[in-house]
């Protein structure tokens, strides 16, 4: 594909450019956060069984749904951030704007609910 000088694009698509360009690096900044609540939880599991913490059945099954949470909130995020994303681009082009309430409440509720969990499981081991 041919680039093209700033001044030969369509006005329309120049118009916009620094919001889209915002645009996509929030959406980077998103995926970055998916990928670290991911990680938060193949961490946990992780540390759970490779260092051998407890052999407690129920504790063990707590790591392991910790770490399939924190999966699926990472998983969740991702997917919200790209329709976010496509929603903004469009939103951008028509030169309107609707903050993204609902998708920032739910995620920070998967969020805040995953650490509440960690610390319930992190008590559990160090009071049993």
């Amino acid at each position: 594909m041919e680039l093209k000088k700033i001044n030969e694009l369509p006005e329309e698509s120049v118009k916009y450019a620094q919001q889209h360009l915002a645009n996509e690096r929030t959406y980077l900044a998103w995926l970055r956060t998916a990928i670290s609540i991911t990680g938060v939880g193949f961490l946990t599991t992780s540390l759970h069984f490779t260092i051998k913490i407890s052999t407690n059945d129920s504790i063990n099954t707590l790591a392991i749904f910790l770490g399939i949470y924190a999966c699926v909130i990472g998983l969740i995020t991702g997917i919200l951030a790209t329709i976010q994303y496509s929603k903004k681009r469009k939103e951008i082009q028509n030169g309107k704007f609707l903050p993204a309430t609902n998708s920032i409440i739910l995620v920070s509720t998967l969020f805040s609910l995953l650490i509440f969990m960690i610390v319930m499981y992190l008590s559990i081991l160090l009071f049993k």
